[in-house]
C-alpha cells in the first residue's frame, strides 16, 4: 500500500470516530434527592424530554446534545461546586438549573464568571438574573407572583384582611410576602399578621395560633410543598377555616399526600396547566405522559421549555460559542413555550401568563387564567 494512501486511512480512522462522537455537553444541576427531590425530578424528566426530541430531529449544528446531570441533594452549597466542575471539567456550552431561587443565585456567579450561559427554569426571585448578563430564566418572577395573589384574594375571594407566614431561610418566600403584601394593601386589604418559620421546621402551631386570634380571612404561605401541607394541616386541626393561598413551590404530589383533606379548597398561582388547550401544551402533555408514565405539572413543563430555548438559541447563534449564545438567548422573542409563550425583557425575565389552581378532590385544578 502507497504510503500517502496509508497516512490517508490512518487520518480517517482517528477523525471518523471523533466526528462522530462529538456531541454538544449542556450541563443540568437539580435536587434529585434531598427536601425538594420533587422538584428537580420532574424538572429533568422535562428537560430530558427535550433534548431526546432534538436529538431524535437530528441534534443541533450536526451534532447531538449530551445533557450532564448532577444533583445537589436539595443542600446549600453543592450548586456552587457542580457549575464549576461543569464548566472547568465537562467543557459544558452551557448550564440548566436550577428550580429553587437560592440553589440557582449561588452558581449563577460561576457561570457569569466563565461567560457561561445559565438557563433557569423556576427561578423567580427577582435578583437571580441581576447576577450577570448571561443568566436567564423560563419563568415569570415573584414581583407577578406576589402581585396575582393578592389580587385574587382581594377581587376574586373579597378577602379585606390577611395575613402571612413565610420562610425566613427562603429567598423565593421573603420576596413573595413582600410583594403580596405591597399590592394587596396598594389594593386596600389590610395585612394584620406576618409570621415567620425556617425552612426544616414541623411545627407550626404558635405562628397559627396567633393568626386565628387575629381574625383574618385568608393566609397567604409562600413556601415549598412539605412545609406548605404541614401548615395547612395544623391550621385546620386548630380550626383556622380561612382559604390558605400558595404558589408554584406547592405544586408536588407530595403536597396533596402529605395534606390530604386538610388542602382541598387551597388555591395556588402557578405557571401552567395540563388542562389547557393550547396546542403546544396538549403534545407537550402527551409527549411526558408517553415517556414517563405520569402526568405531566409546571416543574416538568418549565424544564422543558428552559431546554427548548437553549436549543432554539444554539440554532439561531449557528455556534456553541459563549457570547454569541448568550446574545442569542437575549434575543428570545414569541418563543412557544409549554408553560407560556416567552419573551425575555431587558434583564433577562419572560414575560408570560400564570394559572390559578385550586385542590379538588385530591387532586390540583386548573381554576382560571392570568394574563401580565
Amino acid at each position: 500500500m502507497p504510503t500517502a494512501l496509508r497516512q490517508f486511512l490512518l487520518f480517517l480512522a482517528v477523525l471518523v470516530p471523533a466526528l462522530a462522537q462529538g456531541t454538544i455537553k449542556v450541563g443540568q444541576f437539580a435536587s434529585m434527592t434531598g427536601k425538594e427531590a420533587v422538584f428537580g425530578q420532574y424538572a429533568h424528566k422535562g428537560t430530558l424530554l427535550a433534548i431526546e426530541e432534538a436529538n431524535a430531529a437530528g441534534g443541533v449544528l450536526g451534532k447531538k446534545i449530551e445533557l450532564l446531570l448532577e444533583d445537589n441533594q436539595s443542600k446549600p452549597g453543592e450548586s456552587a461546586t457542580i457549575v464549576k466542575k461543569f464548566i472547568s471539567r465537562d467543557k459544558v456550552v452551557a448550564v440548566l438549573g436550577e428550580i429553587a431561587s437560592s440553589r440557582t443565585l449561588e452558581a449563577a456567579p460561576v457561570a457569569q464568571a466563565a461567560k457561561i450561559p445559565l438557563v433557569s427554569p423556576g427561578a423567580t426571585a427577582p435578583e437571580v438574573t441581576t447576577k450577570g448578563d448571561y443568566i436567564f430564566r423560563a419563568c415569570f418572577i415573584d414581583p407577578f407572583v406576589g402581585t396575582i395573589t393578592a389580587k385574587f384574594a382581594k377581587d376574586t375571594l373579597k378577602v379585606r384582611r390577611a395575613a402571612v407566614l413565610s420562610s425566613v431561610s427562603s429567598a423565593q418566600s421573603v420576596g413573595l410576602a413582600k410583594f403580596f403584601r405591597e399590592r394587596f394593601t396598594a389594593e386596600g386589604g389590610t395585612v394584620v399578621l406576618e409570621q415567620k418559620f425556617s425552612e426544616g421546621d414541623k411545627d407550626f402551631r404558635a405562628q397559627l395560633t396567633a393568626i386565628k386570634g387575629a381574625g383574618v380571612e385568608a393566609v397567604f404561605i409562600p413556601a415549598y410543598y412539605t412545609e406548605a401541607a404541614l401548615i395547612c394541616k395544623q391550621a385546620r386541626d386548630l380550626g383556622l377555616t380561612v382559604p390558605l393561598l400558595g404558589t408554584d413551590g406547592w405544586e408536588a404530589a407530595e403536597f396533596l399526600a402529605i395534606g390530604g383533606a386538610a388542602v382541598e379548597g387551597c388555591y395556588l398561582v402557578t405557571h401552567y396547566s395540563p388542562e389547557s388547550q393550547s396546542p403546544i401544551v396538549k403534545s407537550f402533555h402527551a409527549n411526558f405522559q408517553r415517556r414517563w408514565g405520569v402526568a405531566s405539572n409546571a416543574l416538568a413543563a418549565l424544564g422543558y421549555d428552559s431546554a427548548r430555548m437553549l436549543i432554539d438559541a444554539l440554532r439561531r447563534a449557528g455556534t456553541t460559542e459563549g457570547p454569541k449564545l448568550r446574545d442569542a438567548l437575549a434575543a428570545t422573542k414569541n418563543f412557544p413555550g409549554a408553560a407560556g409563550t416567552i419573551t425575555l425583557d431587558a434583564q433577562r425575565n419572560p414575560t408570560k401568563s400564570a394559572v390559578v389552581l385550586t385542590v379538588k378532590n385530591g387532586q390540583f385544578a386548573f381554576l382560571q387564567d392570568v394574563s401580565p
